[in-house]
């Protein structure tokens, strides 16, 4: 259920509401759009009149109740406003949300060694990224398959952060870990195999940083909206949700199928932002430059392109790792697609090889 405050409502009596639905036994969470102040009740709302919290101030405006199953993540939480993730990096504050420029995240599947990571950062860097992603700790199908260096790994992720000024994403296996990679971290990364471990979820949400939540690989759209309410639940509101590919009948010729008919779907969902992951999405580099091109032009908010200085000697993911050279032009060709739609505004920097 949402609270919709007239517009121009007096700070003190938007606390005052506040302070009497917390008696009944509710959560009254502020949300500031452009023009009015909403606040949102969670708790047990099944059993009161919308006309009886309309009593309360006649500086309520309406009173409406939030029909989807998830409640913080629902669009109408928001009354139909989009939310924003603002990102601290060494360059400055990042924006991911529907009314900021795309956001480019690349690099490679793994971190391998400092030389490689420090120099795949600066070079995505120059094209126009401006965070870097990188596993520390790596699920793998096979036990015996490259798995990451751990927590040597996030001091090299730190290294090439120093070195490059991008932000850092990567990702995090076990709740156990969780405090070494959020000092190195600027968003902590949600993977698709653990999109439903609930309670990795509640401890990602009760830190403050950021949250990239992949899409679980057979997960429908409610049930990946449902883990991302975990996470604002425990506390934390900033959560990108990303589209990594789910899996369905046909595996011959792509690694997954690249569900981009999500981002229309999400903006009418969801507040959240969205990222599109067409690495994992396809499986195959030669596909990634057009499906990243499309999901542009779709409305993402966001991209996370693997990218490997030799991806034919790649520990994992070589296959679907873009060259920085094929990075370079992907970047200038987005910025044709992504001005089209008034979604550009990074430079792309030519190099000189």
């Amino acid at each position: 259920m949402i609270v919709v405050m007239k517009v121009g409502s007096p700070e003190v009596e938007i606390t005052r509401v506040s302070e009497e639905l917390a008696t009944w036994g509710l959560t009254p969470e502020k949300i500031v759009g452009k023009h009015k102040v909403v606040l949102g009740l969670v708790g047990d709302t099944a059993s009161l009149d919308p006309l009886q919290i309309q009593e309360i101030s006649p500086w309520i405006e309406q009173v409406l109740r939030v029909e989807q199953p998830f409640k913080r993540v629902s669009r109408e939480f928001r009354h139909g406003e989009a939310s924003e993730v603002a990102v601290a990096t060494p360059n400055g504050t990042v924006y991911f949300g529907q009314h900021h420029p795309v956001v480019v995240v690349a690099g490679p599947c793994s971190v391998e060694n400092e030389a490689m990571i420090v120099e795949t950062a600066r070079r995505v860097k120059a094209a126009g990224a401006t965070f870097l992603r990188g596993g520390a700790y790596k699920p793998r199908t096979s036990p015996y398959a490259f798995q990451g260096h751990g927590e040597s790994a996030l001091e090299l992720l730190a290294a090439a952060r120093e070195a490059s000024g991008l932000g850092i994403i990567t990702e995090v296996m076990d709740a156990a870990d969780l405090d070494k990679i959020v000092e190195v971290a600027d968003v902590v990364q949600v993977g698709a195999r653990n999109m439903q471990n609930f309670s990795l979820l509640k401890k990602v949400g009760a830190q403050p940083k950021p949250v990239l939540l992949k899409r679980g690989m057979s997960a429908t759209i409610e049930e990946w909206l449902m883990a991302a309410e975990y996470i604002l639940a425990a506390g934390n509101s900033n959560v990108i949700l990303c589209e990594r590919g789910i899996r369905t009948f046909d595996r011959q010729y792509a690694r997954n199928t690249l569900d981009l008919a999500v981002i229309p779907v999400l903006r009418s969902l969801t507040h959240l932002p969205i990222m599109i992951d067409p690495s994992h999405g396809t499986g195959k580099a030669e596909y990634v430059p057009a499906m990243s091109l499309a999901a542009v032009a779709a409305g993402t908010d966001s991209l996370m392109i693997e990218v490997h200085p030799n991806p034919a000697k790649a520990l994992s993911d070589g296959p679907q790792s873009l060259t920085p050279e094929r990075f370079d032009r992907l970047m200038q060709e987005l910025s044709v697609i992504g001005k089209a739609v008034s979604r550009w505004q990074q430079p792309v920097i030519a190099l000189s090889h």
